[in-house]
Protein backbone atom coordinates (compact mmCIF):
# COMPACT_ATOMS: atom_id res chain seq x y z
CA UNK A 1 0.00 0.00 0.00
CA UNK A 2 1.20 3.54 -0.72
CA UNK A 3 2.32 5.48 2.26
CA UNK A 4 0.33 8.00 4.33
CA UNK A 5 2.33 11.48 4.34
CA UNK A 6 3.08 12.80 7.60
CA UNK A 7 2.27 16.32 8.86
CA UNK A 8 4.80 18.16 11.38
CA UNK A 9 4.82 21.73 12.32
CA UNK A 10 1.86 22.15 9.42
CA UNK A 11 4.29 20.88 6.35
CA UNK A 12 4.00 17.68 5.00
CA UNK A 13 7.07 14.98 5.32
CA UNK A 14 7.84 13.30 2.45
CA UNK A 15 5.89 9.97 1.48
CA UNK A 16 7.93 6.49 1.88
CA UNK A 17 9.15 5.35 -1.25
CA UNK A 18 6.79 2.37 -2.85
CA UNK A 19 8.43 -0.94 -2.23
CA UNK A 20 9.76 -2.44 -5.33
CA UNK A 21 6.89 -4.73 -6.81
CA UNK A 22 7.33 -8.71 -7.13
CA UNK A 23 4.09 -9.29 -8.81
CA UNK A 24 3.31 -7.16 -11.59
CA UNK A 25 0.09 -7.32 -14.10
CA UNK A 26 -0.79 -5.50 -16.81
CA UNK A 27 -4.12 -4.98 -18.34
CA UNK A 28 -2.81 -3.18 -21.33
CA UNK A 29 -1.29 -5.90 -23.72
CA UNK A 30 0.54 -2.46 -26.14
CA UNK A 31 2.55 -2.01 -22.79
CA UNK A 32 3.14 -5.41 -21.91
CA UNK A 33 6.23 -5.92 -24.48
CA UNK A 34 7.76 -2.93 -22.90
CA UNK A 35 7.32 -4.68 -19.42
CA UNK A 36 9.17 -8.28 -20.53
CA UNK A 37 11.52 -5.97 -22.39
CA UNK A 38 12.77 -4.32 -19.15
CA UNK A 39 12.35 -7.57 -17.67
CA UNK A 40 9.75 -6.30 -14.86
CA UNK A 41 8.26 -9.57 -12.58
CA UNK A 42 5.47 -10.06 -14.74
CA UNK A 43 3.05 -12.46 -13.93
CA UNK A 44 -0.02 -12.25 -15.80
CA UNK A 45 -1.20 -9.81 -18.30
CA UNK A 46 -5.23 -9.09 -20.25
CA UNK A 47 -5.15 -10.63 -23.36
CA UNK A 48 -6.72 -9.12 -26.45
CA UNK A 49 -9.33 -11.15 -28.45
CA UNK A 50 -6.99 -13.39 -30.75
CA UNK A 51 -6.79 -12.41 -34.61
CA UNK A 52 -4.14 -12.33 -36.97
CA UNK A 53 -1.98 -10.26 -35.16
CA UNK A 54 -2.50 -12.44 -31.94
CA UNK A 55 -1.61 -16.32 -30.64
CA UNK A 56 -4.60 -18.37 -29.70
CA UNK A 57 -4.65 -16.92 -26.21
CA UNK A 58 -4.77 -13.01 -27.50
CA UNK A 59 -1.22 -12.22 -26.50
CA UNK A 60 0.51 -10.51 -29.73
CA UNK A 61 2.87 -12.41 -31.38
CA UNK A 62 5.44 -10.25 -31.41
CA UNK A 63 6.37 -11.02 -27.95
CA UNK A 64 3.98 -13.95 -26.96
CA UNK A 65 6.57 -16.68 -26.89
CA UNK A 66 8.73 -14.93 -24.65
CA UNK A 67 6.13 -13.97 -22.42
CA UNK A 68 5.44 -17.67 -22.56
CA UNK A 69 9.04 -18.52 -21.77
CA UNK A 70 8.78 -16.63 -18.58
CA UNK A 71 5.42 -18.09 -17.48
CA UNK A 72 3.00 -14.78 -17.79
CA UNK A 73 -0.77 -16.04 -17.56
CA UNK A 74 -3.73 -14.56 -19.01
CA UNK A 75 -5.14 -12.17 -16.34
CA UNK A 76 -8.47 -12.25 -18.41
CA UNK A 77 -9.37 -12.93 -22.21
CA UNK A 78 -10.25 -10.72 -24.97
CA UNK A 79 -10.31 -7.45 -22.71
CA UNK A 80 -13.07 -8.09 -20.56
CA UNK A 81 -12.23 -6.61 -17.53
CA UNK A 82 -12.81 -9.08 -14.37
CA UNK A 83 -11.93 -8.18 -11.08
CA UNK A 84 -11.63 -11.20 -9.45
CA UNK A 85 -9.02 -12.58 -11.53
CA UNK A 86 -7.04 -9.16 -10.69
CA UNK A 87 -7.34 -9.96 -7.13
CA UNK A 88 -6.50 -13.64 -7.14
CA UNK A 89 -3.07 -12.69 -8.98
CA UNK A 90 -2.02 -11.17 -6.19
CA UNK A 91 -0.71 -8.50 -7.83
CA UNK A 92 1.68 -5.69 -5.61
CA UNK A 93 1.09 -3.49 -8.87
CA UNK A 94 -1.63 -2.99 -11.83
CA UNK A 95 -0.06 -1.17 -15.18
CA UNK A 96 -3.09 0.39 -16.69
CA UNK A 97 -3.53 2.49 -19.71
CA UNK A 98 -5.32 5.75 -19.73
CA UNK A 99 -6.73 4.88 -22.84
CA UNK A 100 -7.77 3.24 -25.44
CA UNK A 101 -9.73 -0.69 -25.77
CA UNK A 102 -7.73 -1.91 -22.80
CA UNK A 103 -8.39 0.86 -20.25
CA UNK A 104 -9.78 -0.19 -17.38
CA UNK A 105 -9.67 3.97 -15.99
CA UNK A 106 -13.18 3.29 -14.83
CA UNK A 107 -12.34 0.61 -12.72
CA UNK A 108 -9.14 2.50 -10.72
CA UNK A 109 -11.02 2.67 -7.53
CA UNK A 110 -12.55 -0.72 -7.62
CA UNK A 111 -8.56 -2.18 -8.03
CA UNK A 112 -7.52 0.32 -5.42
CA UNK A 113 -10.29 -0.65 -2.74
CA UNK A 114 -8.85 -4.10 -3.23
CA UNK A 115 -5.64 -3.08 -2.00
CA UNK A 116 -3.97 -3.41 -5.59
CA UNK A 117 -1.49 0.17 -6.55
CA UNK A 118 -2.17 1.05 -9.99
CA UNK A 119 -0.07 2.86 -12.00
CA UNK A 120 -1.58 4.61 -15.92
CA UNK A 121 0.16 4.83 -18.72
CA UNK A 122 -0.78 6.53 -21.58
CA UNK A 123 0.78 5.01 -24.99
CA UNK A 124 -1.40 7.12 -27.28
CA UNK A 125 1.34 10.25 -26.67
CA UNK A 126 4.30 8.50 -25.70
CA UNK A 127 6.86 6.39 -26.83
CA UNK A 128 7.49 2.80 -25.67
CA UNK A 129 10.70 4.12 -24.77
CA UNK A 130 9.66 7.22 -22.62
CA UNK A 131 7.12 4.46 -21.11
CA UNK A 132 9.74 2.41 -20.24
CA UNK A 133 11.63 5.28 -18.37
CA UNK A 134 8.17 5.72 -16.73
CA UNK A 135 7.85 2.65 -15.42
CA UNK A 136 11.00 1.79 -14.37
CA UNK A 137 11.65 4.82 -11.93
CA UNK A 138 7.98 3.43 -11.04
CA UNK A 139 9.03 -0.16 -9.93
CA UNK A 140 13.26 0.26 -9.18
CA UNK A 141 13.80 -1.12 -12.23
CA UNK A 142 15.59 2.25 -13.93
CA UNK A 143 18.84 0.59 -15.46
CA UNK A 144 16.54 -2.51 -16.93
CA UNK A 145 14.44 0.08 -18.67
CA UNK A 146 17.55 1.91 -19.81
CA UNK A 147 19.55 -1.62 -21.25
CA UNK A 148 16.26 -2.20 -23.40
CA UNK A 149 16.32 1.06 -25.13
CA UNK A 150 20.44 1.18 -25.60
CA UNK A 151 19.60 -2.47 -27.04
CA UNK A 152 16.75 -1.16 -29.27
CA UNK A 153 18.85 1.52 -30.34
CA UNK A 154 22.45 -0.62 -31.40
CA UNK A 155 19.93 -3.45 -33.01
CA UNK A 156 18.63 -0.01 -35.25
CA UNK A 157 21.99 1.02 -35.59
CA UNK A 158 23.14 -2.06 -36.94
CA UNK A 159 20.41 -2.30 -38.93
CA UNK A 160 20.81 0.85 -40.59
CA UNK A 161 24.66 -0.08 -41.58
CA UNK A 162 23.59 -2.59 -43.48
CA UNK A 163 21.48 -0.83 -46.53
CA UNK A 164 20.90 2.33 -48.59
CA UNK A 165 17.84 4.12 -48.23
CA UNK A 166 16.39 4.42 -51.59
CA UNK A 167 16.90 8.70 -52.33
CA UNK A 168 14.11 11.56 -51.44
CA UNK A 169 11.88 11.38 -49.08
CA UNK A 170 8.88 8.95 -47.56
CA UNK A 171 5.72 8.95 -46.20
CA UNK A 172 4.30 7.02 -43.59
CA UNK A 173 0.42 5.82 -44.42
CA UNK A 174 -2.32 4.62 -42.25
CA UNK A 175 -4.27 3.26 -45.46
CA UNK A 176 -7.60 2.00 -45.44
CA UNK A 177 -7.26 0.68 -41.76
CA UNK A 178 -10.57 0.35 -40.71
CA UNK A 179 -12.15 2.82 -43.18
CA UNK A 180 -9.63 5.59 -42.14
CA UNK A 181 -6.38 6.66 -44.16
CA UNK A 182 -3.67 9.04 -42.17
CA UNK A 183 -0.52 10.47 -42.76
CA UNK A 184 2.45 9.87 -40.28
CA UNK A 185 3.56 13.01 -38.19
CA UNK A 186 7.46 13.45 -38.43
CA UNK A 187 7.14 13.36 -34.74
CA UNK A 188 5.48 9.61 -34.83
CA UNK A 189 7.20 6.64 -33.73
CA UNK A 190 7.50 5.26 -36.53
CA UNK A 191 9.06 8.52 -38.22
CA UNK A 192 11.29 8.29 -35.36
CA UNK A 193 12.31 5.13 -36.38
CA UNK A 194 12.84 5.12 -40.15
CA UNK A 195 14.63 8.21 -39.62
CA UNK A 196 17.23 6.54 -37.07
CA UNK A 197 17.26 4.00 -40.37
CA UNK A 198 18.44 6.59 -42.87
CA UNK A 199 15.70 7.53 -44.49
CA UNK A 200 13.98 11.45 -44.83
CA UNK A 201 10.42 11.28 -43.57
CA UNK A 202 7.97 13.81 -45.50
CA UNK A 203 4.85 15.07 -43.53
CA UNK A 204 1.29 16.45 -44.34
CA UNK A 205 1.56 19.21 -46.82
CA UNK A 206 0.72 22.48 -44.87
CA UNK A 207 -2.03 23.44 -47.41
CA UNK A 208 -4.26 20.67 -46.10
CA UNK A 209 -4.08 21.27 -42.25
CA UNK A 210 -7.65 22.29 -42.56
CA UNK A 211 -8.68 19.22 -44.11
CA UNK A 212 -7.35 16.90 -40.82
CA UNK A 213 -10.22 15.39 -39.27
CA UNK A 214 -8.68 14.35 -35.98
CA UNK A 215 -5.16 13.73 -35.20
CA UNK A 216 -2.76 11.97 -32.78
CA UNK A 217 0.91 10.50 -34.25
CA UNK A 218 -1.28 10.78 -37.27
CA UNK A 219 -3.47 13.00 -38.94
CA UNK A 220 -6.76 11.70 -40.59
CA UNK A 221 -8.34 13.33 -43.71
CA UNK A 222 -10.33 11.38 -46.29
CA UNK A 223 -9.54 9.20 -48.87
CA UNK A 224 -10.32 11.87 -51.27
CA UNK A 225 -7.43 14.10 -49.91
CA UNK A 226 -5.06 10.94 -49.55
CA UNK A 227 -3.40 12.02 -53.30
CA UNK A 228 -2.82 15.40 -52.48
CA UNK A 229 -1.58 14.25 -48.36
CA UNK A 230 1.13 12.16 -50.31
CA UNK A 231 4.33 14.21 -51.06
CA UNK A 232 6.88 11.85 -50.45
CA UNK A 233 9.20 9.74 -53.40
CA UNK A 234 8.26 6.79 -51.77
CA UNK A 235 5.57 5.28 -48.97
CA UNK A 236 5.62 2.91 -45.56
CA UNK A 237 2.43 1.49 -44.95
CA UNK A 238 1.59 1.39 -41.32
CA UNK A 239 0.72 -2.07 -40.44
CA UNK A 240 0.86 -3.27 -44.00
CA UNK A 241 1.49 -6.62 -45.79
CA UNK A 242 2.69 -7.41 -49.24
CA UNK A 243 -1.35 -7.75 -49.68
CA UNK A 244 -2.15 -4.46 -48.21
CA UNK A 245 1.35 -2.89 -50.79
CA UNK A 246 -0.68 -4.37 -53.41
CA UNK A 247 -4.11 -3.29 -52.71
CA UNK A 248 -2.61 0.42 -52.34
CA UNK A 249 -1.21 0.56 -56.28
CA UNK A 250 -4.38 -1.26 -57.44
CA UNK A 251 -6.12 1.93 -56.02
CA UNK A 252 -7.21 4.01 -59.23
CA UNK A 253 -7.05 7.66 -56.93
CA UNK A 254 -3.66 6.67 -56.25
CA UNK A 255 -2.93 5.79 -59.27
CA UNK A 256 -0.88 9.47 -60.83
CA UNK A 257 1.66 9.28 -57.48
CA UNK A 258 5.15 8.88 -58.31
CA UNK A 259 5.08 6.42 -55.54
CA UNK A 260 2.77 4.36 -57.22
CA UNK A 261 4.12 4.66 -61.09
CA UNK A 262 7.92 3.58 -59.73
CA UNK A 263 6.29 1.00 -57.35
CA UNK A 264 7.86 2.52 -54.35
CA UNK A 265 5.56 1.32 -51.44
CA UNK A 266 6.15 -0.68 -48.99
CA UNK A 267 4.79 -2.34 -46.26
CA UNK A 268 6.51 -2.14 -42.31
CA UNK A 269 4.68 -5.59 -41.29
CA UNK A 270 0.95 -6.24 -39.41
CA UNK A 271 2.90 -5.61 -35.74
CA UNK A 272 3.90 -2.52 -36.51
CA UNK A 273 0.61 -0.82 -35.63
CA UNK A 274 1.51 0.06 -32.62
CA UNK A 275 5.84 0.00 -31.64
CA UNK A 276 7.04 -1.38 -28.76
CA UNK A 277 10.33 -3.05 -28.18
CA UNK A 278 9.44 -6.24 -29.63
CA UNK A 279 7.66 -5.12 -32.46
CA UNK A 280 10.02 -2.36 -33.50
CA UNK A 281 12.71 -4.65 -34.15
CA UNK A 282 10.26 -6.76 -36.56
CA UNK A 283 9.50 -3.30 -38.38
CA UNK A 284 13.26 -2.82 -38.38
CA UNK A 285 13.62 -6.26 -40.30
CA UNK A 286 11.03 -5.47 -42.84
CA UNK A 287 12.12 -2.25 -43.35
CA UNK A 288 16.16 -3.45 -43.94
CA UNK A 289 15.10 -6.60 -45.81
CA UNK A 290 13.22 -5.01 -49.01
CA UNK A 291 16.58 -3.03 -49.23
CA UNK A 292 19.41 -4.97 -48.60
Amino acid sequence: MFAAALSLLGHAAPAAADPQPRRIVSTTPSVTGILLAMQAPLVASAATTPSKLTDAKGFFTQWAQVADERGVEVLYRNLRFDIEAVVASDADLLIASATGADSVAPYRSEIEAQGVPVMVVNYSNQSWQEIATELGKRTGLEQQAQAAIERFDAYAAKAAASFTPPPGTVNVIGYNIAGSFSIGRGSSPHARLLSALGFKVAELPAALAAKVTRASDFQFISRENLPAAINGDSVFLLGGSDADVQAFLADPVLANLPAVQHKRVYPLGPSSFRIDYYSGQQMIDTVAGQFR
